[in-house]
């Protein structure tokens, strides 16, 4: 049985940055260490930082004292704030591509544009985007989202640093007909790109197809509908001990892909247990 890894596969830039800037925090910043909700979207590394001393918190309000990681998704700014005045040592680990979301959607808000953010409003980069706008602004997961718009004189566009390009291209078409002028900043990174058309691109050649992430993870849920979109047998898993043998009866290529939060010992453990398969 053949298996391919796709050609870009697991961590990003982005997250690499943040989990090095994590890691030295350890026995350089005073205690206890946290991360504002989990660093990222993957349980086994989140745990493996907890088994460092690198815990995490939902809420400011849980801390009085010690180190605050933002993690790469980013956050309010007010929080950051906040944090400060608490006394908190803050260490920003916001991935550069979000931070450039950020920015952009705030210049976008001052030049008087109505804005509109393209991405998943639940999830926390969006949330991050939305407060540097001020609140002034539309999230638009899909193009119904933009049907039930009205018209504008000028609409301004910025988009989460994780979603396939189509979607964007998708609501952007849907808003031309409804403004006199639209400026368009894609946002989405060029990892995230690379990591999707190789991953659809071996998802035709394979007869079955492995995802691996956090099932929380949303770049990771995106990258498994990519693949299921072109190959039905498309399995999302985040580690090896769910494959499930079955899927591999009378199969001859495998495919194997991995957002951008899931570790290479992760992958390598996912590959060894299908090459131990008979």
């Amino acid at each position: 049985m053949k298996i391919e890894v796709a050609e870009h596969a697991g961590y990003c830039y982005g997250v690499e940055r943040a989990l090095k800037l994590a890691q030295e925090t350890i026995g350089k910043r005073p205690g206890p260490i946290c991360t504002l909700g989990p660093i990222i979207h993957n349980p086994q590394v989140v745990d493996w930082l907890k088994n460092k001393g690198i815990g995490f918190v939902d809420n400011l309000n849980l801390m009085d004292n010690g180190t605050i990681i933002i993690r790469s998704h980013g956050i309010d700014p007010k929080i950051k704030i906040k944090a400060k005045r608490k006394g908190i040592e803050v260490v920003d680990a916001t991935c550069p591509f979000v931070k450039k979301a950020q920015h952009c959607a705030g210049k976008l808000v001052e030049e008087g544009y109505n804005l509109i953010i393209v991405g998943e409003r639940n999830h926390p980069e969006v949330i991050g985007i939305l407060a540097y706008a001020g609140g002034n602004a539309v999230v638009a997961e899909d193009i119904e989202d933009i049907k039930k718009l009205p018209n504008f004189d000028k609409v301004g566009v910025v988009v989460q640093t994780t979603q396939p390009v189509e979607n964007l291209k998708k609501v952007v078409n849907e808003l031309i007909p409804k403004a006199e002028e639209i400026k368009v900043f894609n946002t989405i990174c060029d990892a995230t790109v690379k990591r999707q058309i190789s991953a659809n691109n071996l998802a035709k050649k394979a007869d079955v197809m492995l995802v691996i992430g956090g099932k929380n993870s949303a770049n990771t849920s995106r990258l498994a509908q990519i693949c299921r979109d072109v190959n039905p047998k498309t399995y999302h898993i985040e580690i090896a001990s769910e494959i499930n043998e079955k899927w591999f009866d009378n199969i001859g290529f495998v495919g194997v892909a991995a957002g951008a939060s899931t570790p290479d010992w992760i992958i390598d453990e996912v590959v060894k247990s299908i090459s131990k398969l008979k």
